[in-house]
């Protein structure tokens, strides 16, 4: 897969994730779906960095397996972390 494959998987993972992260967030979250991309692309990595501290394949196991469960839901919570602190830094905003 070259470099145009790994970036639209990116994008695909990264809505797929951000979705779900959304659902499982109480409350209305007022971001379009560009931005749940965005959230969901760095949730992904911040649970790959999780993962990596609880001793498993980090951020390349992102890379190299991105559909397996424990990816996912790494991913996810990576995702709603994101979410949180995007959250919190965008509440007092018109």
């Amino acid at each position: 897969m070259g470099l145009i494959g790994a970036i639209i998987s990116w994008i695909i993972i990264g809505g797929i994730i951000g979705l779900i992260a959304r659902a499982l967030m109480p409350g209305k979250q007022a971001m379009g779906l560009g931005l749940t991309i965005v959230l969901g692309v760095i949730g992904a990595i911040v649970g790959g960095f999780i993962g990596g501290l609880f001793g498993g394949s980090g951020v390349s196991g992102i890379m190299s397996n991105p559909w397996s469960i424990w990816t996912i839901v790494l991913a996810v919570v990576g995702a709603l972390i994101v979410m949180v602190i995007y959250g919190l830094a965008t509440k007092n905003r018109v």
